[in-house]
C-alpha cells in the first residue's frame, strides 16, 4: 500500500480531526473501572455517536452496514482517534472486532440483518464464550455439549475468561455437537442470548483488580438453531475466521496507543533524570523501531485482509506473536522509568503493566502463534 495520504485521505483526516475536536469535549466523565453498568452505557454512547457521524463500522462492507472505507482510511481513523484521546471500543470490542466481522463474513442475510445493525448503533454488547477450564490453549478440546432438540440446541457446560459476560446481551459460543467426531470437526458456533434461562455468570477478578472476565455456567440452556452461524459441526472453520480477526486486526488501535505511551515515557525519563542512562535510551530506541515495524505490519495485514475479502490471513499470527512480547517489554520499561512509583497502582501505566502480562496468553498463546507461523507460513511439519 502507498504510505502517503492521497488528497482524498488528507480530506478525510482533516474532517475526522474537526469532528473529534468538536465532540470529545462534550463526552461525560468516564465511569469508574468497577462500574460496569456505567462503562457499558459510556461505551455504547460513544458507539452511537460514531454511528450518527458515519464512522461506525468504517471498514465493514457496505452490505454489512459499514461504510466500505479503504484500509488506509480505517488506519487513519484509528490513528486520529487515539491521538485525540477518544474512547476505544471498550465493552463493545467482542461485537465490533470479533463476532460482528465473523457474522458479516459467515452469517446468513437474516443473521446479518438481525445482529449487525445493533452492534454498529451501540445497542447490544457481545461476549466471547470460547475458552474452558480444560480447553484454553487447546481450544478444540472444549467439552461444552449441545444436543439438538427440534428447533433448539440444549447446551450444558462451562466457559471461563468470558469477556464482558456480566454486561453482554449476546455471546459467541463454541459448543461440541458431535462428541464422536475428531475434536476439530464436531464443533458448532452459536449466538447465545445472555438472558436465556439456565445461564449463571460469575465475575473473575484479575491481577489488576478489574472484573472484565467471568465464568459462565450453562445448565440445559436452549439456544435456537437459527442462532447457528455456519453449518453444524463446521464451527472450527468459522472459529478460525473469528480468531483471524482477533489476532489480525483487533489490536490495531493498541499499536497506536503503545506508540503514544512510548513518547510519553521518553518525556518522563527526561524529566526525572533516568534519560541519563544510556542502556535505557537504547531500549527506548529499539522499542520505537519495534512499534514502527509493527505499525507497518499492521498496515500490510489490513490491506491483505481487504484484498482477500475482509478476513485477515496468517500474518495476524506473526503480528500477535511479536506485539504481545513488545507490549510486555514496553510496560516493563515503564517500571524502569518510574522506579519506586511503579508499585503505586494509582500511577499511570502501572495497571497497564499488570494487564500486559496476559497478552502472551489472550487471543491465542505465543506457543500457539509459533506453531501457526511454523506450519502455515514456513511449511514445517506438525509437531507430535
Amino acid at each position: 500500500m502507498d504510505l502517503a495520504d492521497t488528497p482524498e485521505e488528507r480530506e478525510f483526516r482533516a474532517r475526522l480531526r474537526e469532528w473529534l475536536a468538536k465532540v470529545l469535549p462534550t463526552l461525560p466523565r468516564k465511569p469508574s473501572p468497577d462500574d460496569w453498568p456505567g462503562r457499558r452505557a459510556y461505551d455504547l454512547g460513544w458507539q452511537r455517536m460514531l454511528y450518527d457521524a458515519g464512522y461506525a463500522g468504517l471498514h465493514w462492507p457496505v452490505d454489512a452496514g459499514g461504510q466500505g472505507a479503504t484500509p488506509t482510511q480505517h488506519l487513519i481513523f484509528l490513528e486520529e482517534t487515539e491521538k485525540a484521546g477518544a474512547p476505544y471500543v471498550g465493552a463493545n470490542f467482542v461485537g465490533l472486532l470479533h463476532a460482528g466481522p465473523t457474522i458479516a463474513a459467515e452469517g446468513t442475510a437474516e443473521q446479518r440483518a438481525r445482529w449487525l445493525p445493533p452492534i454498529l448503533r451501540g445497542e447490544e454488547v457481545w461476549c466471547q464464550g470460547f475458552s474452558e477450564p480444560d480447553a484454553g490453549s487447546d481450544l478444540a478440546a472444549l467439552r461444552t455439549r449441545a444436543c439438538r432438540d427440534g428447533d433448539h440446541y440444549v447446551v450444558s457446560g462451562s466457559k471461563i475468561w468470558t469477556s464482558h459476560a456480566e454486561v453482554a446481551d449476546w455471546c459467541e459460543l463454541l459448543v461440541r455437537t458431535d462428541p464422536e467426531a475428531p475434536k476439530h470437526r464436531g464443533i458448532t458456533w452459536l449466538a447465545l442470548p445472555m438472558d436465556t434461562p439456565g445461564i449463571t455468570v460469575r465475575p473473575l477478578k484479575t491481577l489488576a483488580g478489574s472484573a472484565e472476565f467471568a465464568e459462565v455456567f450453562l445448565d440445559e440452556v436452549r439456544v435456537p438453531v437459527s442462532g447457528r452461524v455456519g453449518d453444524e459441526n463446521d464451527g472450527w472453520r468459522v472459529t478460525m475466521v473469528t480468531l483471524s480477526f482477533e489476532r489480525g486486526t483487533a489490536f490495531v488501535g493498541e499499536v497506536v496507543a503503545c506508540r503514544r505511551v512510548l513518547g510519553e515515557l521518553a518525556r518522563t525519563a527526561r524529566k526525572n533524570g533516568r534519560w541519563d542512562d544510556p542502556a535505557l535510551r537504547r531500549r527506548l530506541g529499539r522499542l520505537n523501531a519495534e512499534f514502527r515495524a509493527l505499525w507497518r505490519l499492521t498496515q500490510w495485514n489490513v490491506s491483505e485482509a481487504e484484498r482477500t475479502g475482509g478476513v485477515p490471513g496468517v500474518g495476524g499470527s506473526v503480528f500477535k506473536l511479536r506485539y504481545s512480547h513488545a507490549r510486555q517489554e514496553l510496560y516493563d520499561t515503564t517500571a524502569e522509568v518510574l522506579g519506586p512509583d511503579a508499585l503505586d497502582l494509582d500511577r499511570p501505566w502501572v495497571l497497564d503493566r499488570l494487564s500486559s502480562l496476559s497478552y502472551t496468553i489472550a487471543a491465542g498463546t505465543s506457543q500457539i502463534q509459533r506453531n501457526i507461523v511454523a506450519e502455515r507460513i514456513l511449511g514445517l511439519p506438525k509437531g507430535r
